[in-house]
């Protein structure tokens, strides 16, 4: 095929009545009240959409296959390319893009925009297939931007003000009407360079746990340290009735994060604590501030303005902001300097990428209210790009599906990408420590076949904050580590709190010398607080008051300084606190404040606290460390409190607490076995799961599950997968 031959085929002539018949017509749109003075979504604009269709499937096919026909009139390729360009153009009802906005991509990059929103459209094409596809999807998006152009008369008139504005801001020397120009334009320009800058500067850095202990900086730069994250799509509903059962097919390859997310401008990404999802939003604010993001997002991403929104900020204080408290809420220390309204406009001209982080972070009784606010948002500003992150059970399955939302879930690592972060670990600390290089090349190596061959270890080794803490204790033991969760915390605190230093060759800052125990008790108090507050961070002066009241009970603190003393300490020597903004103090990864606040629990014996909460998701992590930490007898009075009634708890909570029952059994080190016995009875066959997205979340049980689900032997074929879905979801070998 001769792509110019093909593409001069494409006359106006040939391809505008074909596409003038992919939109309704000007009497259909006013009939169905499409707005002629404003920008109308493309979704209303397409005939192929809506309860009638003017345009039906197969006469969307049938059309795209006599401009395919046009172009390439005697290729045996034709057929096959039809088809593609039909479910190419389909997308564009799904776009979320509204005329205004499409007039304003160039066509290329509007026809690239279609292709990354349907890459499952050119499947099983030849090269030519593609070139042709290429040609004709191009020439498409040329003729197809001029009809929008000439379809408004708001479209044509703002396009004609936007190019003569354009024209006078790049004509050299003053402009006689200067004065009559609104300044606001320039400010916003102006401003959106500096926080762009600021942006990457903010963001671009990246703790790798553990490699700051031997003369090495506490984060490093993005570009160096990023691991590639993978993410998997969630799978639509299986149909309830048996009869209606069918095989839902193989689950498609987790693939890279900026593949899964081209082509979506509204995505809730679910992943487990240290998994990566808050890294994943600071790659996405970057690289859109720098004006580089990857190739498969170029599309969505280009020309936009982030806004990082870590939800424990906003939530914790004055409720969800409004556009012009954004950068407020993200801590961004030059937000009074922000032109008035200027978020407000970025939103209404569709140019914002919003990173919304950590829904599981907001208050049980407050998601709801954040829900419905993004969908006022989402609503009310069309074009704009929506990635939104939680826990896994944070948030029930497809709640934001019916606003629109595509749900993501970060994968596990992968055996390969445990391998390449260890590998990556490694050479970033022979980079600090040339020295080294030799004693870290047989670490690095030992670690690898050990993460390989022990079971205990490839289970921990399961996303980015447990393998970074798996290679420094590694490191900093000699080649040793630790069995088990409860095990390998302790060590990262007792390296953290009683090593950190000395290996850093630092001396005294301050007058505070504490060994590690007491700065553990002060820490947990401090955890304990966000716990019983459902806070992920608290105001600096909470955390003095709270220092203060429990100073008398430590004589090693209370006789070195003050409670303000004693917090500066804390915060710059143990490694685990920092202050996010000025004025607000948090842990710098949730693990350790769940982790911290389970000690404190059971050292004061507070189990009625635990049970009270167990059917909070925030509260499930806690819970099965403290069964970890506790003691035999304690441990079965948790696990006993799960499976018995609960004042005011629904069923469906009743339920969870069961569930979570069976998954602490893994935790307890010793365990009574009536007790076990118990919980295993209670949850026999108790899980029958009906979607794929399900059955793959009940691996956060651990291999416990196994024993919950119903006979193999006794299900149809798509029950039998959902439950092959469940067993491989597990992260264990066996």
């Amino acid at each position: 095929m001769d792509p110019t031959t093909a593409a001069a085929r494409l006359t106006p002539e040939a391809v505008t009545p074909l596409v003038r018949a992919l939109f309704v017509s000007a009497e259909e749109a006013a009939e169905a009240g499409v707005p002629a003075d404003r920008p109308v979504p493309l979704a209303r604009l397409v005939a192929f959409r809506g309860e009638k269709p003017a345009l039906s499937g197969e006469d969307l096919e049938a059309l795209a296959g006599r401009l395919v026909a046009i172009a390439a009139p005697d290729e045996a390729a034709a057929r096959p390319v039809a088809g593609a360009l039909a479910h190419t153009l389909g997308v564009l009802g799904a776009s979320g893009l509204d005329d205004w906005q499409a007039v304003q991509l160039p066509p290329a990059d509007f026809a690239r925009r279609l292709r990354v929103a349907a890459p499952e459209a050119e499947h099983g094409l030849a090269p030519d297939g593609s070139a042709l596809l290429t040609v004709v999807l191009d020439a498409v998006a040329v003729h197809l931007l001029y009809f929008l152009t000439q379809r408004s008369d708001f479209v044509a008139r703002t396009l004609v003000e936007e190019t003569r504005r354009l024209a006078e801001q790049a004509a050299p020397g003053p402009r006689p009407d200067e004065a009559s120009v609104p300044a606001a334009p320039a400010d916003d320009a102006a401003f959106e360079e500096r926080f762009a800058r600021d942006t990457t500067v903010l963001h671009n850095h990246l703790t790798i746990f553990g490699i700051d202990l031997a003369h090495s900086p506490d984060s490093w730069p993005l570009d160096a340290a990023y691991l590639g994250l993978q993410c998997e799509r969630g799978q639509p509903r299986l149909p309830a009735a048996p009869h209606e059962q069918r095989d839902p097919g193989p689950q498609a390859p987790p693939v890279p994060a900026e593949q899964a997310l081209a082509g979506l401008d509204k995505v809730l990404v679910r992943g487990v604590a240290g998994s990566g999802k808050t890294t994943l939003l600071q790659w996405l604010a970057v690289a859109t501030a720098r004006g580089e993001p990857p190739e498969a997002l170029a599309a969505e991403l280009h020309g936009r303005v982030p806004f990082l929104l870590p939800v424990r900020r906003f939530a914790s204080r004055s409720g969800i902001p409004s556009p012009d408290g954004f950068l407020a809420a993200m801590g961004y220390p030059g937000a009074d300097a922000q032109p008035p309204g200027w978020a407000e406009r970025v939103l209404r001209a569709g140019r914002g990428l919003l990173l919304v982080d950590g829904v599981d972070e907001a208050p049980e009784d407050d998601r709801e209210r954040l829900r419905l606010r993004l969908r006022d948002w989402a609503e009310q500003y069309p074009g704009n790009v929506w990635v939104v992150t939680s826990r896994p059970s944070a948030v029930p399955e497809d709640w934001l599906a019916a606003d629109g939302f595509t749900e993501l879930r970060l994968a596990p690592m992968s055996r390969e990408d445990v391998a390449a972060f260890i590998q990556r670990w490694h050479r970033a600390a022979a980079q600090q420590s040339p020295a080294d290089l030799d004693r870290l090349g047989h670490y690095e190596r030992t670690l690898l076949n050990a993460v390989r061959i022990t079971r205990d270890l490839g289970r921990l080794a399961t996303n980015p904050l447990m393998c970074g803490l798996l290679c420094a204790l590694h490191r900093d033991r000699r080649g040793y580590l630790p069995s088990g969760r409860k095990e390998l915390y302790d060590a990262g605190l007792s390296m953290l709190l009683e090593r950190r230093d000395r290996e850093r060759a630092m001396v005294a800052t301050d007058a505070i010398d504490l060994p590690r125990q007491p700065k553990i008790q002060l820490l947990q108090k401090l955890a304990r607080w966000m716990l019983v507050n459902g806070r992920s961070e608290m105001d600096r002066d909470v955390a003095v008051d709270t220092l203060a009241q429990h100073l008398p009970a430590i004589p090693d603190a209370a006789r070195q300084g003050d409670a303000e003393d004693v917090y500066r300490h804390l915060l710059n020597r143990t490694g685990l606190l920092r202050e996010t903004t000025p004025g607000t103090v948090d842990f710098v990864h949730r693990t350790f404040q769940d982790y911290l606040a389970a000690r404190a629990t059971v050292q004061q014996h507070d189990f009625a606290l635990l049970l009270d909460h167990a059917h909070h998701t925030e509260w499930e992590d806690v819970i099965r460390m403290a069964v970890a930490l506790a003691r035999p007898d304690e441990c079965a009075t948790l696990l006993n409190g799960l499976l018995a009634p609960h004042a005011g708890v629904r069923a469906a909570d009743a339920r969870h607490r069961k569930l979570l029952a069976a998954a602490c059994l893994e935790h307890a080190t010793e365990l009574d076995p009536e007790v076990r016995g118990r919980v295993q009875r209670f949850t026999r066959d108790m899980m029958r799961p009906t979607t794929a997205a399900g059955a793959r979340a009940l691996g956060w049980i651990g291999p416990i599950v196994l024993e919950m689900l119903p006979d193999p032997a006794k299900a149809t074929n798509a029950e039998a997968y959902l439950l092959a879905l469940t067993a491989t979801s597990i992260g264990d070998d066996m």
